[in-house]
């Protein structure tokens, strides 16, 4: 077993564990009896945004791809935007680095050049909840504290970035024991590469596509409240609470959010929303999880898989090509398989 699905493992048993504990707290057979009532067309709706979703944030892997000047094929990249799902449930999202990993080895290109567009992902998606979390303060007046927090600590990373001598500075300290010293240039190219992605420009159109793909998800978790009999929550203040909750997941550094954002996004729906009883909110935050998390975690594992498969075959091919047995076919420039003893025409 390799260490990536162990850590899965424990990461999925630590889930259900925190499923179970919501469902003592509000009491197995009330929430039993709201799932029962519950509009799973409410819930196939919430995949769909889900979906949406990924697919307003490929766009923007893309865009931030070609800005960096690099050139994916459209699967390839694909199946590696999708596979970084497989480990978002790690402190946060520090997984995701993962796709810097397979650009290395599918494409051969450095983690340097990459790396810095999954850190810019994590920067826009943390903006754009905020400032979801900001108009619903203002509407609602609730959940205040939490956006401000947020609000402040990547105000500090931002103006850190925005500094090329505050941020050498701290890399010159950070490396100034011997061991790390050799790091010191690699962090710097990371630096610049970030820097670039965060300039106001490229930071105001990533940050317009994080709204729209992270309204989505509040819209689903607003279609998953209301598809509980009598029960509706405005879209406005369902945004404010999933974008509040997950910034508090983000923050917490737990993996996935664990714990920290069923807890709160339960506590906001009874205490903010005035016509969710506990049972309803426990319900409510489970099928959002599995709607949102635990979805792209499923869908992350599928494209690992196919990625990984792939890359074997080519890999194989390859060989083969190498020792001759198999002639190179249209995509590397010649006209297809043929017998090794066969010359060429």
């Amino acid at each position: 077993m390799s260490p990536l699905t162990r850590r899965l493992i424990l990461v999925t048993v630590a889930g259900v564990a925190v499923f179970a504990g919501i469902s003592i707290h509000a009491d197995v057979g009330a929430l039993g009896e709201r799932l029962r009532g519950f509009s799973w067309a409410a819930f196939i709706a919430a995949l769909a945004l889900a979906v949406a979703n990924y697919a307003i944030r490929f766009v923007r892997w893309t865009l931030y791809l070609r800005h960096r000047d690099l050139e994916v094929p459209v699967r390839t990249s694909a199946l590696v935007f999708l596979s970084g799902f497989a480990l978002s449930v790690t402190p946060g999202k520090v997984g995701e680095l993962i796709k810097s990993l397979l650009l290395r080895s599918e494409l051969g290109i450095p983690i340097t050049r990459t790396a810095p567009i999954v850190v810019a992902e994590r920067v826009s998606d943390l903006l754009a909840l905020i400032v979801l979390g900001i108009v619903g303060v203002a509407v609602y007046g609730v959940a205040r504290t939490m956006v401000i927090i947020g609000a402040v600590v990547v105000g500090i990373g931002l103006v850190i970035l925005a500094s090329p001598r505050l941020a050498h500075g701290l890399i010159a300290l950070v490396c100034r024991p011997a061991r790390l010293r050799p790091l010191a240039p690699r962090l710097i190219t990371f630096y610049d590469g970030l820097a670039a992605l965060v300039r106001p420009t490229v930071l105001g159109w990533s940050t317009a596509l994080g709204l729209a793909a992270w309204f989505c998800e509040c819209l689903g978790f607003a279609l998953i409240i209301g598809g509980f009999p009598g029960t509706a929550v405005p879209i406005g203040l369902a945004s404010l609470i999933y974008a509040t909750t997950t910034i508090a997941g983000a923050l917490s550094f737990l993996p996935g959010g664990l714990l920290v954002t069923e807890a709160t996004m339960t506590l906001f729906l009874v205490q903010s929303s005035g016509g969710v009883d506990q049972p309803t909110a426990a319900a409510a935050t489970i099928l959002t999880r599995l709607a949102t998390l635990w979805f792209a975690v499923g869908i992350g594992l599928i494209a690992i898989t196919v990625f990984r498969r792939s890359a074997r075959s080519n890999t194989t091919a390859q060989a083969l090509a190498a020792r001759g047995t198999l002639a190179p076919g249209p995509a590397d420039g010649g006209d297809g398989p043929r017998d090794a003893s066969t010359p060429p025409g």
